[in-house]
């Protein structure tokens, strides 16, 4: 009986071209998240040439502007009206931007080292603004895109098929192709390996423009009152829980992605396998996206979730066992709690949009837009923080970029690959427990929300 309640209704199956052609802008997004995640603490501290201490209270301070103009984004892709809809309008208007950004971004100025660091607030300051503006819309796209929750955990899952496949060339590409480019300059090899970067991004994001259509609409009785929208979105216990943990989550994220680099870099004294070691990630992030959906039916969203935040933080505390020559357990234990923990991101996305559900059917109002970028919001803040703690470890243990590190800095760089995000990820996974929302209730709601707006959306 509850398969076939799970199942999707035919009328709201959405063809597998859309879903590749909305997978596309999350592939855009990450040539510039992976980044981000992986190379842009060591690109500041060891080519740009600013302090640990630096990066991290820039990554906190930027990010968090950044991220006050989320829930504005979000209000502002609410009320737009074009003949597009609500949110494909930016990825067409965002695409060029991004791309000149993130170039700008990667460039190092010939300044003294004050004049350098406010160029580094300015850019990168930018170029998360302009994030913003691209992917606030895009990922509130994929709530209206069908409004079945089963339809919209494949939808996710293909995206992150998307992503996770640009991921993987980005890194185990962005080294070899800034050594390329560059011809031994490192600086000239980051500034044109994000013109190839923006480039692409420009085309995908072009493609999941025109790939894609809106079929869910706000109420038509729904009057635009950001204070309204605001209470229901803090009334809803769904969300708050969601946005927590997200939190947490990208914060392990930060630390553990940020510190890789250094991790082989220091302490493993082998450079050469960071690509394969990050390869290795991506494949095994694709792996899990593979089957996300059918476990999701299979053991609900919501434990399968807990159960990949809290096992892969676990597996991902073992890396403090590791010595620099058990080259193999290192690459097994990332492939482990990468596989493990890949489960995640489709299905955060999911909820998120089932939160817009639920707000709908509990208050008669929807805002999808606020919904995402509060989730955008938590992204950005939670990658902030990882990155400003792993500043404040690095800085207490000593660190110093490109000379021969102390014991006291290589515990500190150990500690950062291993218990502190996997600690982070088991809190993650105990806050989840709070999470209301089952598969169960959302035929309901879904059943509920049909019937309200009088017939299916089409």
């Amino acid at each position: 009986m509850k398969a076939a309640k799970l199942m999707v209704p035919v009328d709201e199956r959405i063809s597998m071209k859309e879903k590749i052609g909305y997978s596309l802008g999350d592939a855009a997004s990450n040539f510039y998240w992976k980044t981000f995640e992986y190379f842009v603490f060591f690109f500041y501290t060891d080519v740009f040439g600013i302090s640990a201490a630096a990066v991290g209270a820039m990554m906190l301070i930027t990010r968090f502007a950044d991220a006050a103009a989320d829930p504005i984004m979000g209000a502002i892709a609410d009320r737009t009206r074009t003949r597009w809809g609500h949110f494909r309008p930016y990825l067409l208007w965002g695409a060029l931007p991004f791309a000149v950004a993130g170039v700008l971004t990667f460039t190092t100025p010939n300044l003294g080292s004050g004049a350098k660091l406010i160029y580094a607030y300015i850019t990168y300051t930018s170029l998360m603004f302009i994030y913003t503006a691209v992917n606030i819309p895009y990922s509130a796209l994929m709530g209206v895109i069908s409004p079945n929750s089963q339809e919209r955990t494949s939808i996710s899952s293909i995206r992150f098929i998307g992503a996770f496949t640009v991921g993987i060339f980005v890194q185990f590409c962005t080294l070899p192709l800034v050594k390329f480019f560059g011809h031994g300059s490192a600086t000239r090899g980051w500034q044109l390996t994000m013109v190839l970067y923006g480039t692409l991004a420009v085309i995908l994001l072009l493609l999941c423009f025109v790939s894609t259509r809106e079929r869910v609409t706000p109420p038509p009785q729904q009057l635009a009152n950001l204070k309204s929208d605001l209470r229901d979105l803090f009334g809803s216990k769904p969300w708050i829980v969601l946005v927590g943990v997200l939190l947490l989550t990208l914060a392990a994220f930060a630390v553990k992605g940020s510190v890789t680099i250094s991790y082989f870099k220091y302490f493993v004294k082998r450079e050469d396998l960071i690509g394969w070691f990050l390869l290795s990630n991506g494949f095994a992030f694709i792996a899990a996206v593979l089957i996300t959906s059918h476990l999701a039916k299979w053991i609900g969203k919501k434990a399968l979730f807990m159960l990949a935040l809290g096992v892969g933080g676990l597996v991902i505390g073992l890396f403090s066992l590791a010595k620099p020559a058990d080259i193999w357990f290192i690459f097994s234990l990332q492939i482990a709690s990468s596989f493990i923990i890949g489960f995640n991101s489709p299905l955060v996305w999911a909820m998120f949009a089932d939160t817009a559900d639920h707000a709908e059917w509990r208050t008669g109002r929807r805002n999808t837009g606020l919904v995402f970028a509060s989730a955008i919001f938590a992204t950005k803040v939670g990658f902030a923080v990882g990155a400003w703690i792993l500043g404040l470890i690095l800085t207490y243990f000593g660190y110093v970029a490109n000379v021969e590190q102390t014991s006291r800095s290589l515990h500190g760089i150990i500690l950062s690959m291993s218990w502190i995000p996997g600690l982070m990820l088991v809190l993650a996974a105990l806050a989840m427990a709070a999470y209301p929302l089952n598969d169960m209730l959302m035929v309901k709601i879904e059943a509920d929300l049909k019937a309200r707006r009088g017939e299916v959306q089409l």
